[in-house]
């Protein structure tokens, strides 16, 4: 009974089965409390639905409302004070480490499920159930693994599963997916792709993809990337189980138009990240050019530009500062300087929610017209693709 339970288990029999049930909660928090609940990105059945809610109860005590009103207010307030948990203002290890602590403290807050938790369950299981008695699913769960494996191995895989979310998702994800990795969009957070195979952590791994197009049902973006979280939810829509509302947009080309309409207009602002991807390649060009140039004419300004190639593209993210400095080394270099600012023009796009679409329209039509004049090769090459979004 110590070390045996029903099923006898070598052990590393008894490993998969620790793996495949925190696997089972990965894919319940990823797809029902992430993708469901909090961007609403797809509808589930309520057979699958209730099933998630269940095995989350069971395995881990959280409560639906919290977990999505927590995520949501930190997608509001990404990097400020007001971010629950955020490493670049709390500290990777405060968040990496404590990452729970965090979310237990927020879910104290009335105005933050007041105001962030709306929609979610509120029927009799969830009132009666498993938000009244959040200790109850996870003695549950903990007498079925005694029982199935015996009681070191019953207790030792229960602990697992308890410490495997706060670690993964509340530590890992919330703590490195905001501090180290790879980006894919250059969006106005600090959010990184851990790595491109989101298997361990259902897919959460693509982190930066999930800031840039938050209400997409699939986090992955690139063909080398991989999202199982999304595997799932297709293998749920075949099964008539779920139903994908949005997914990011993939860009479409066609030949280039003479200038811009409407068309044009709506698919730069559906596609903006990766225009914006775009053309950061194409600073990154004028920047390699200039730098080339000014190293036969002024050497010293050639050196003040070489440290600024990842910083040229991220200039109004940056330390008032940083911006200063960029500034000040973009001085010995017009079509630098030109480049940025216009970089800056382009974003204000699908930042002007008051301009009317005809004036939208006029902005990008009279950009694409500087930027083919300015005589600066990457930004003539740049518009030219850039009327041919479709």
């Amino acid at each position: 009974m110590i070390f045996s339970g029903l099923l006898d288990l070598p052990w590393w029999g008894l490993v998969l089965v620790a793996l495949g049930l925190t696997h089972v909660t990965i894919a319940s928090v990823t797809i029902f409390l992430h993708r469901h609940q909090a961007h609403r990105a797809l509808d589930l059945h309520p057979i699958a639905s209730h099933f998630f809610r269940f095995w989350l109860w069971l395995t881990t005590g959280m409560v639906t409302k919290e977990w999505a009103a927590i995520h949501r207010k930190h997608h509001a307030k990404c990097e400020t004070a007001d971010d629950p948990h955020s490493p670049q203002i709390l500290g990777i290890n405060s968040v990496l480490w404590g990452g729970v602590l965090l979310y237990v403290k927020e879910s104290h807050k009335p105005e933050t499920m007041e105001r962030y938790g709306h929609g979610t369950p509120d029927d009799w299981f969830e009132r009666n159930i498993y938000a009244r008695h959040a200790v109850l699913g996870l003695t549950i769960m903990g007498l079925v693994n005694v029982a199935l494996f015996g009681l070191v191995p019953g207790v030792l895989i229960l602990l697992t599963q308890i410490v495997w979310i706060p670690f993964w998702a509340a530590g890992v994800i919330n703590g490195i997916g905001h501090f180290w990795g790879y980006r894919s969009f250059d969006i106005e957070d600090a959010s990184k792709n851990i790595v491109p195979w989101g298997i361990l952590i259902g897919g959460e791994e693509l982190h930066n993809n999930h800031h840039a197009y938050a209400t997409s049902a699939k986090l992955s973006a690139k063909w080398y990337e991989f999202d199982i979280g999304w595997m799932y939810i297709r293998i749920l829509e075949v099964l008539g189980l779920a139903t994908v509302k949005k997914v990011a947009p993939t860009p479409r080309f066609e030949p280039a138009k003479t200038m811009c309409d409407y068309d044009t207009l709506h698919a730069v602002i559906a596609n903006r990240y990766d225009v914006l991807a775009r053309y950061a390649t194409a600073v990154k060009r004028t920047w390699r050019d200039e730098v080339e140039r000014l190293q036969h004419w002024s050497p010293r300004d050639a050196e003040l530009l070489k440290p600024l190639k990842r910083a040229l593209v991220r200039i109004g993210y940056g330390a008032e500062a940083d911006v200063a400095r960029v500034t000040e080394a973009l001085k010995p270099s017009k079509p630098l300087q030109v480049a940025v600012s216009m970089r800056a023009e382009l974003v204000a796009l699908w930042e002007r929610s008051h301009a009317s679409k005809e004036q939208l329209l006029r902005q990008l039509q009279d950009w694409c017209h500087r930027a083919e004049a300015s005589g600066i090769a990457p930004l003539v090459e740049f518009s030219r693709r850039l009327r041919s979004y479709a």
